[in-house]
């Protein structure tokens, strides 16, 4: 019988996997910032770190706020939510194989192989 697994979206993996767009990510754990914040901050220009956090907005994993004349990104939860959802779905399945690999050891320490 096939489980039910939760619904993960591929683009947010993609997005995740790029290098300076998870360091991004990283610093907007702590608080929302401008473009020129992350760009100083993860030492790239403005126009790579807005064309990163274009693709972080596309895939709705940012959004934007806008203060006076400056724009503030923030991380949106649900993206993260989902992937933990995702993650936990494989938890029964590495608990069943680590539950198999104590019993296998339990039976070579009692047969004196182990």
């Amino acid at each position: 019988m096939p489980v039910e697994t939760p619904n993960m979206d591929v683009t947010t993996l993609k997005a995740l996997a790029e290098p300076n767009r998870l360091a991004i990510i990283e610093l907007l754990r702590e608080s929302p910032l401008t473009v020129g914040e992350i760009s100083h901050q993860i030492k790239l220009s403005q126009p790579h770190t807005s064309k990163h956090l274009k693709v972080l907005s596309d895939c709705g994993i940012v959004k934007v706020l806008a203060k006076a004349n400056r724009r503030y990104y923030k991380l949106r939860p649900e993206p993260f939510q989902s992937l933990e959802s995702w993650i936990k779905s494989f938890q029964g399945i590495m608990e069943e194989r680590f539950d198999n690999l104590d019993r296998l050891l339990k039976e070579l320490k009692n047969e004196g192989e182990f």
